[in-house]
C-alpha cells in the first residue's frame, strides 16, 4: 500500500531565510550547551561569574529553541525581521558591554564577547539577505 504525506507548501522564495534561521537556531543552541556544561571555566577564563555564563548559555539555549519554532511556520517574513533586530540589538549589546566595561573582562573575555557580536552579526546579514529574497 502507498502512503501520501502532506506537507505544507512554503515556497522555494523563503528556503534561505529559513536556513539561515535554522542554522542561527542550531548553533546557537548547541554554543548554549556547551556554555551551560563549561560555565565554571568560561568564567574563569573570560573574567565573569559563573552565574552569568549559566543565564547568558541557558538564554542560547532558549533563543535557539525559539528562533528553530519560529522558522517553521508558515510565513515567515515577521519573525525573519524580528530575529534580525534581535542579533542586530546584540550585537550592539556585545560591543557596549565591552566598551562600558559592565564586567572586569580578561583579553579572552573581551575575544569571546566580541566574538559573539561577531557571530550575530554574521547571522543577521545572512537572515536579512533571506528577508531581500522574499521580495
Amino acid at each position: 500500500m502507498t502512503t501520501i504525506t502532506a506537507t505544507a507548501h512554503t515556497g522555494t522564495k523563503d528556503a534561505f531565510l529559513r536556513f539561515a534561521m535554522r542554522l542561527d537556531a542550531v548553533l546557537t543552541g548547541v554554543i548554549g550547551i556547551a556554555g551551560l556544561a563549561l560555565a565554571p571555566r568560561i568564567a574563569e577564563l573570560s573574567g565573569t561569574t559563573p552565574t552569568t555564563e549559566y543565564a547568558l548559555s541557558a538564554f542560547f539555549v532558549a533563543y535557539g529553541i525559539a528562533v528553530y519554532a519560529l522558522s517553521r511556520l508558515a510565513h515567515v517574513r515577521t519573525p525573519g525581521r524580528l530575529v534580525v533586530a534581535g542579533n542586530v540589538v546584540f550585537t550592539v549589546a556585545a560591543v557596549a558591554v565591552v566598551l562600558a566595561g559592565v564586567w572586569p573582562l580578561t583579553t579572552m573575555g573581551v575575544v569571546l564577547t566580541l566574538g559573539s557580536g561577531v557571530y550575530t552579526l554574521v547571522m543577521a546579514d545572512l537572515q536579512y539577505l533571506g528577508l531581500r529574497r522574499l521580495r
